[in-house]
């Protein structure tokens, strides 16, 4: 079961910010601006680069299944590789924003959320008239199965907190991680933000001869060898989990409110992730449709 209630007040931006750089799958070139938005908006896509500018709302509603990465459409425009703009701006408690892209695939930058938390501390964030709501887990949830699941329980304190079970036992050099944090802007921002994406050499390859990330370098992202990172260092030594981690608070942003829950994800993938979302958010209609009919 899940309750909604308030918690904060609302937050956007006092002004326009961008970052460019270019996607991993295709190579192009992206810019993207944050630009503020009206109490309540939420977060929006804008895809300045087609006719009559279609927005594209981040729900889980929107969502399309896109191997690899979180993406998002409505009618004939789609966004993809979301996560990492999601969960800088759900960490920075950034709750309206239009976020307007000139390409499909929005830049990957070093693999991180980094880039994006950067930008938005580069303005200031502005107090809307309005509380932002959150949704309280108040018993447990669990999908998925034996070998990948997410699961959500009540908090012990109100907050909300975040664990990752990482298991590559097929990669030694990555083997089994396991990293838990209670988000919040400061923790994000020095513990997570700049997490990388990592892939196998082998997964890195198979892109290539796809013809995609024809562009990307061993420098642009973490790609495991036997011995370890090709080419690169890590910046944690788990930062495998931390970035798994930072991608299931980007996708658990897709619920439009805060949480207050304690998540767990063993091997869970962005599927799970937005499997989870819509259980939360529908045991929270039906909590609210029994109230109303009490």
């Amino acid at each position: 079961m899940t309750l909604i209630r308030p918690l904060r007040i609302q937050h956007t931006l006092s002004n326009p910010v961008s970052v460019s750089g270019f996607g991993y799958w295709s190579g192009l070139d992206v810019r993207i601006e944050f630009r503020p938005a009206a109490i309540d908006a939420g977060i929006t896509f804008v895809r300045a680069d087609l006719p009559d500018q279609p927005r594209i709302p981040a729900c889980v509603g929107n969502r399309i299944d896109l191997p690899l990465r979180t993406a998002l459409a409505s009618g004939t425009a789609s966004v993809e590789m979301v996560e990492h703009i999601m969960a800088a701006l759900a960490s920075e408690e950034v709750d309206n924003c239009e976020v307007w892209v000139d390409r499909a695939e929005m830049p990957g930058m070093d693999g991180s959320s980094q880039a994006f938390v950067d930008a938005l501390r580069s303005v200031s964030r502005v107090n809307q008239a309005r509380s932002r709501a959150r949704l309280v887990v108040t018993e447990p949830i669990r999908v998925g199965d034996e070998t990948s699941w997410i699961e959500a329980t009540p908090s012990h304190h109100g907050e909300y907190y975040v664990e990752y079970q990482l298991d590559y036992t097929n990669c030694p050099a990555i083997g089994r991680q396991c990293f838990g944090i209670e988000t919040g802007r400061d923790t994000f921002a020095n513990q997570l933000a700049n997490a990388r994406t990592f892939l196998l050499e082998q997964e890195a390859q198979w892109l290539r001869d796809q013809g995609l990330g024809q562009k990307v370098t061993y420098q642009d992202l973490l790609v495991f060898g036997a011995e370890g990172p090709i080419n690169n260092t890590l910046r944690y030594e788990d930062e495998c989990v931390r970035h798994k981690t930072l991608d299931v608070i980007g996708d658990l942003a897709l619920a439009g409110y805060d949480l207050d829950a304690r998540i767990v994800a063993c091997r869970s993938g962005h599927r799970l992730n937005a499997e989870m979302v819509r259980c939360l958010l529908h045991q929270a209609k039906l909590e609210d449709d029994l109230r109303k009919s009490a």
